[in-house]
């Protein structure tokens, strides 16, 4: 994850503002596909630029799995003993 500094944190976090939270899957998508709307806005548009929002996307899945599902995984496990 590429961490920024916490001043650049107020000035680009997009739930600030106007922004209402996304309740559904839904929403969450269309917020996303927003973000990277915005992203896109000033690029050119070329592989280069797909790349990077191809690779922002996976590595913030990735980034998610390994803070967030992994280790409710792993409470998952301790509370109803593994499958392996």
């Amino acid at each position: 994850m590429p961490y920024i500094t916490q001043a650049a944190r107020l000035m680009k976090t997009p739930i600030l503002g106007d922004w209402e939270k996304a309740e559904t899957a839904g929403e969450l998508n269309y917020q996303i596909t927003c973000l990277i709307n915005l992203y896109m806005e000033d690029k050119v548009k070329n592989y280069a630029c797909f790349n990077a929002v191809v690779g922002a996307l996976e590595s913030c899945k990735l980034e998610f799995y390994r803070r967030v599902v992994a280790p409710y995984e792993n409470t998952k496990i301790e509370e109803n003993g593994d499958v392996y």
